[in-house]
């Protein structure tokens, strides 16, 4: 219970009190002007009539205000939940294109590497055709420079002791 509605409830408690201890004065019929007529009746009962019709009105009024700012906070959560729904699919939907355009660029990038690993793979082996045939090459160099110089040897008649034994 808020301090407020404390403080209403010791007034109007009051209130009561002080209409129960001097009932016979409330009760005692008095001449009343109304403005434009004169009445006979009872001044205090009269006031205090006034008073629960006042006290009536302003809690019909404060429930009616509690009411209206229930709905309008209903109104605005419902609003604020439909906005929350819109960012979180907006949110969604840029993840998704997100996820596609890196699937895209990894596609890219194994396409490259593939052509990458097929080019070097093609490099590779063209440089073992050369290097073999430079080996073979070689090979055929030396083979031939060995024959020669086999026959100056033999034609000059003089061989090396480890090539006679």
């Amino acid at each position: 219970m808020t301090w407020r509605s404390g403080l209403v409830i010791i007034v109007a408690v009051v209130i009561g009190v002080l209409a129960a201890l001097n009932w016979g004065q409330l009760a005692q019929p008095v001449a009343i002007s109304l403005g434009v007529m004169g009445v006979t009746a009872p001044l205090g009962l009269v006031m205090l009539g006034l008073t629960v019709v006042l006290a009536v009105l302003l809690l019909a009024y404060v429930i009616y205000i509690q009411g209206a700012t229930l709905l309008q906070t209903r109104r605005h959560h419902k609003e604020l939940q439909a906005q929350r729904n819109l960012a979180d699919n907006a949110e969604a939907s840029r993840l998704t294109e997100l996820r596609s355009y890196l699937d895209t660029q990894e596609q890219m990038r194994q396409q490259r590497l593939t052509a990458l690993q097929t080019q070097l793979l093609a490099r590779i082996e063209q440089l073992e055709t050369a290097l073999n045939a430079r080996a073979e090459q070689s090979d055929n160099s030396i083979c031939a420079h060995l024959g020669e110089l086999e026959d100056r040897f033999e034609r000059s008649g003089t061989l090396p002791s480890s090539a006679s034994a």
